[in-house]
């Protein structure tokens, strides 16, 4: 199949990886020694592009190249070049604003579609360590504040509005990824969709009863139009257990291609629904039943400090850093009137951030590409009863969401669900 590629542009196999940074000064500094001295390998594991580490003998680098087709289907669904400009780009905003939680960026080649970051290491990624069941005590500050940063800094609270018109007219043109999260999340789980896939034969039924539940629908599409209309900040968008890279100290955010200006409730509420597709599968990963009941509690209190601690981060930079057209806190000078604004503001973030979490684990369960959390449970029994409790979780907060008074009252329902042993 012929892509649209520009002139120049070639994928890169293992074998030529090591030829490019030599020609790239700060990488190869970064690097050191000679071409010869350098190890390469590819470990994209993702949905959409090549991912190569280099090692030598002054430390390493990610190169990161697209592909001109979605990797996990193949080259029958060709897909733009162009997002590994729109997640340069998105990566240094994010960088400006919160250094300690995105990773050094050293090169860009826009004709190759590649970039070359810093190597984390030893750190892995996040989803690996929830599957082997690793406590990681500065995740839920570093992520409440990488999220509160990014956002509020993008939002028409900490820009003035034509600085912000003219950074969303950047990302406007980010369409083709766009329009994979607003089919294959917001559509094709509740519709016969080709590429739809789930544990069959024990989610039949689920599925069938899902694509004909109304009230699921309509606020999956209630939902979408969010999505689609609401430009409230430039959003990672796809920030799932997968574009975190963690250890116990520190914690890094990456992968930002799908971004552009959107509604900031769907990067926190990727994040939260990750979490709890992480809380129901860990009974597929523990050796006995109830063994990993501790760590299912950690899950769940990092959840809520997600959350509670973005709420105060983002609250703290309104009060300090507004710089924006919107809400501005000289036309409130009485504290209390100001902290209503906010609390209306924040109620309002709160009950997106849960619809769009619901949205996000149905179609990890439903639709087309799934987590490792729960596709690496080898019992299908037994993984199906973890995916009924998640999408129970789903359903409740797309369709009852504005019912849950606060972070914490998910954290019961998720409990409840998993001491009933729901099926």
């Amino acid at each position: 199949m012929a892509f649209d590629v520009p002139s120049g542009y070639r994928a890169f196999k293992e074998t030529e990886v090591a030829a490019y940074p030599a020609a790239v000064p700060a990488v190869a500094a970064r690097l050191g020694g000679k071409p010869a001295d350098w190890t390469v390998r590819e470990v994209g594991d993702g949905n959409l592009n090549l991912v190569f580490i280099i090692e030598g003998p002054a430390g390493g680098v990610v190169l990161k190249q697209a592909l001109p087709y979605v990797r996990l289907v193949g080259e029958s669904w060709p897909l733009t070049l162009r997002r590994a400009f729109f997640e340069h780009e998105a990566l240094l905003t994010q960088r400006k604003v919160a250094p300690a939680h995105v990773p050094e960026i050293f090169h860009f080649d826009e004709t190759l579609a590649l970039t070359v970051m810093a190597y984390l290491k030893p750190h892995i990624i996040l989803r690996k360590g929830l599957i082997r069941g690793t406590v990681y005590p500065k995740l839920a500050d570093d992520m409440a504040s990488f999220m509160a940063e990014t956002l509020f800094a993008t939002s028409d609270l900490g820009q003035p509005a034509a600085t912000k018109k003219k950074h969303m007219a950047l990302f406007c043109d980010n369409i083709e990824l766009c329009r994979i999260t607003e089919d294959l999340v917001f559509t094709d789980p509740w519709r016969e969709a080709t590429l739809n896939r789930w544990t069959s034969p024990q989610l039949d039924a689920v599925a069938a009863a899902a694509r004909a539940d109304g009230a699921w629908k309509r606020a999956a599409q209630e939902y979408k139009l969010k999505f689609l209309s609401e430009a409230q900040a430039l959003i990672h968008g796809d920030l799932h257990s997968g574009s975190i890279m963690v250890t116990e100290a520190e914690t890094f955010a990456i992968d930002p291609e799908f971004a552009f200006y959107g509604p900031i409730g769907f990067d926190v509420g990727a994040l939260l629904g990750n979490l709890w597709l992480a809380y129901f599968a860990q009974s597929g990963h523990e050796p006995r039943p109830g063994a990993r009941d501790e760590y299912r509690d950690w899950i769940l209190s990092t959840a809520e400090s997600v959350w509670l601690l973005f709420d105060q981060r983002f609250r703290g930079l309104w009060n300090t850093r507004h710089a924006g057209d919107a809400l501005t806190p000289a036309l409130f000078p009485d504290r209390t009137t100001l902290r209503k604004v906010q609390d209306t503001y924040m109620h309002h973030l709160f009950a997106d951030s849960l619809g769009f979490a619901g949205c996000k684990m149905t179609r990890r369960i439903l639709g087309l590409a799934h987590v490792e959390d729960l596709e690496s449970i080898g019992d299908p029994d037994l993984r199906a009863a973890c995916e009924k409790r998640a999408l129970r979780l789903a359903r409740s907060l797309m369709v009852d969401g504005q019912g849950y008074t606060d972070i914490k009252a998910v954290s019961e329902a998720a409990r409840a669900l998993q001491r009933e042993g729901v099926t």
